[in-house]
């Protein structure tokens, strides 16, 4: 693409908004900004589109948002008019444009003839996706760039069942996006009668839903208000329905105040992603204030779940979404267990990068453990599967990204459910006589410790995503044998769907959809796996490490780290 052609069409086009032209006229002398945002246009995958806010055709603005929705609405009508009539709803998050962007894309629907529901105020995914099951639409569209930085945003699709889109769906609504060549041709009716409010009464609803789902009713009428747990939206989508459901309970819960507010510069934070220990800080200051154990804090759109516990130090630690996702999990299967209420054919899905620990804690139960490729939206699709097939009753998901689902009143990560859970978890804990953090050391003593770990190699410019894949790429004409001393029994390449089992010689074929990834079993439990990032340009690397304690895995750690990344150097070689 020739970027300077291109950016010149859009400088000069009559159709370009006041901002925009300021904005392009600004960078006129800055080759690099110029190439970076007309080298090449904004990547629509699976996970819809991500970007820096910002005009050009690798930005993120209301001429790519509108074209995005274009090939969505063409798409929609290839399926008839009984499709159109179902419509599309939309919600957004509390970023910059989010509104702005949601409003544009309800215009574009209209002026095509396809219905369109809008949220009157910001609303987490997870709503959305209930929102698109329980309207019966046959799309939805979320603008967020969840825990991103401030200077992104985002647009996700929705299918029918309310899981983001299938890739074969994408594929067709990319189709129709790139058959647009004019950014500005395609043309939106705000004031549309098609464009309607969601109903109040969805609101209502979900919260009854997840309501339903508690599983220590009694820990909750002896504890529930006098609770010492301190909750943070970080300026997000999550504080209403958050807050509103743990009311529903009779759960008490601190606020931090100042991060209520809908602001869009998520000013008190450096990056509003709530695994950081810093993102949760104000709520660990007050915290320390009213003696409470647990802080936990959602993000921008409400998906993801961080969690700080207080240590017997009584120092704050911030846990992994992994150590999140176990205790979440074991809390449920203990409490179904205890219930009598384990269903006979239970079964818990986690993406293939999530710990290895779930494994055993589901061993343990007697419950099925199925993997899937990263995205929560796999975890959907098995959901939908044993709704059809009867085979499992699905009870729990997650995935390391802070992300976790109980119930199936969503098919993506639910934020909000997952604070329910956290709380009435703390709930049950202090009716027992225990902390969470007393637990997750119970649950390492039982199961041994596994220390997990991600890294992200940061990649930059416009090929980013094809240097990544090379890599990962390089990496499958590689045979390690060992990493640091820890023997390798097996590589999956995901790609090819295939295992190959380095001690028996033998092959076989993976039941999973494929991408592009390596994954290493180690000896022990073990494992490594190297995957480019599906929505940033980062390299990710996981590590999950059985070891006999904290201390012996994170010296174990530092050597296996050294010795991927040599091999991760032979691989771009």
């Amino acid at each position: 693409m020739d970027y300077q052609k291109e950016y010149e069409k859009w400088l000069h086009n009559e159709k370009l908004n006041d901002e925009g032209k300021a904005e392009l006229q600004a960078i006129a002398k800055d080759e690099k900004e110029k190439e970076y945002r007309f080298g090449g246009e904004l990547a629509f995958g699976t996970a819809g589109m991500r970007g820096v806010i910002g005009y050009g055709v690798n930005m993120m603005n209301i001429y790519t948002v509108m074209r995005a929705t274009q090939g969505l609405c063409e798409w929609i009508k290839s399926l008839g008019e009984k499709e159109m009539a179902r419509g599309v709803v939309i919600s957004y998050d509390t970023r910059r444009k989010s509104e702005e962007f949601a409003k544009a894309a309800a215009g574009v629907l209209a002026k095509n003839g396809v219905k369109a529901y809008l949220f009157d105020d910001v609303h987490p995914v997870p709503m959305l996706s209930y929102a698109v099951r329980y309207l019966k639409t046959i799309a939805g569209i979320m603008i967020t760039a969840s825990h991103n930085p401030k200077e992104y945003n985002g647009y996700k699709v929705y299918g029918e069942d309310g899981a983001q889109m299938s890739p074969e769906d994408t594929e067709k609504v990319v189709g129709y996006i790139e058959k647009i060549d004019d950014y500005f041709s395609v043309s939106a009716d705000e004031n549309s009668p098609l464009i309607v409010s969601v109903p109040k009464r969805l609101d209502e609803d979900y919260i009854e839903e997840l309501a339903s789902l508690t599983l220590s009713k009694e820990a909750i009428k002896a504890c529930g208000a006098n609770l010492k747990l301190v909750y943070t939206p970080v300026h997000g989508s999550g504080y209403i329905p958050v807050t509103s459901v743990l009311k529903r309970l009779g759960i008490n819960a601190t606020i931090v105040e100042e991060q209520t507010t809908k602001d869009t510069e998520f000013s008190t934070v450096k990056v509003p992603n709530p695994e950081y220990k810093e993102t949760l800080s104000m709520g660990i200051e007050l915290a320390n204030k009213i003696n409470a154990d647990v802080v936990f804090g959602t993000d921008p759109d409400s998906d993801r779940l961080g969690v700080a516990l207080k240590n017997e130090e009584g120092e704050f630690i911030a846990l992994s979404g992994n150590q999140v996702g176990i205790l979440l999990l074991d809390y449920i299967l203990t409490r179904l267990s205890e219930d009598n209420a384990m269903p006979a054919n239970a079964a818990v899905v986690k993406s293939f990068v999530t710990t290895g620990m779930a494994k055993a804690l589901c061993d343990d139960y007697g419950v099925a453990l199925y993997e899937t490729p990263v995205g929560f939206k796999f975890i959907g699709e098995k959901i939908k599967q044993w709704e059809r097939d009867n085979r499992h009753t699905y009870i729990f998901g997650f995935e390391e990204s802070c992300g976790y689902l109980r119930g199936t009143h969503a098919r993506d990560k639910d934020a909000v459910v997952a604070s329910m859970l956290c709380a009435e978890m703390v709930c049950y804990y202090s009716y027992t006589g225990r902390s969470v953090f007393d637990r997750l050391q119970e649950i390492y003593k039982k199961y041994g410790y596994v220390l997990d770990k991600n890294v992200s190699v940061q990649y930059s410019g416009l090929n980013a995503m094809k240097e990544m894949n090379a890599v990962v790429d390089g990496l499958k004409g590689l045979k390690p044998t060992d990493f640091a001393g820890i023997k390798v029994l097996a590589v999956r390449d995901y790609s090819a769907a295939k295992r190959v089992d380095f001690v028996t010689g033998a092959t076989e074929e993976l039941d999973i959809p494929k991408c592009n990834c390596v994954y290493y079993e180690l000896e022990g439990g073990s494992f490594v796996c190297v995957r480019p990032s599906g929505t940033e340009p980062k390299l990710k690397i996981y590590y999950s490490l059985k070891a006999e304690n904290e201390s012996a895995a994170n010296e174990k750690l530092v050597a296996l780290q050294a010795s991927v990344n040599e091999l991760l150097e032979k691989a771009k070689a």
